[in-house]
């Protein structure tokens, strides 16, 4: 009987935690979890290109260009890279 009780202890223990993460998982969701970039079009970077000169290039502010391409490190850019140069952040 006492084994029995164990295991419904336990069993009851890992169907609370997993509602939990449910939850939580749901509710990261549907409040406000931060929204991916889309591109709609990008460019292969050039030989001395910079985002700076990028992002003048298609008329973007720099703030827009870095909203678009959250991954880009502007110090390592290489030749032929692809960056979004339009989109929605």
């Amino acid at each position: 009987m006492a084994k029995a009780n164990k295991i419904a202890t336990s069993l009851n223990l890992v169907l609370m935690l997993s509602l939990l993460i449910f939850v939580s998982i749901a509710e990261s969701r549907i409040l406000g979890a931060k929204s991916t970039p889309e591109c709609d079009a990008v460019v292969g970077v050039e030989s001395g290109d910079t985002c700076f000169d990028i992002a003048q290039k298609f008329q973007l502010t720099t703030d827009f260009f870095n909203s678009i391409n959250p991954n880009i490190d502007c110090h390592e850019l290489f030749v032929g890279q692809w960056v979004c140069v339009d989109g929605t952040a």
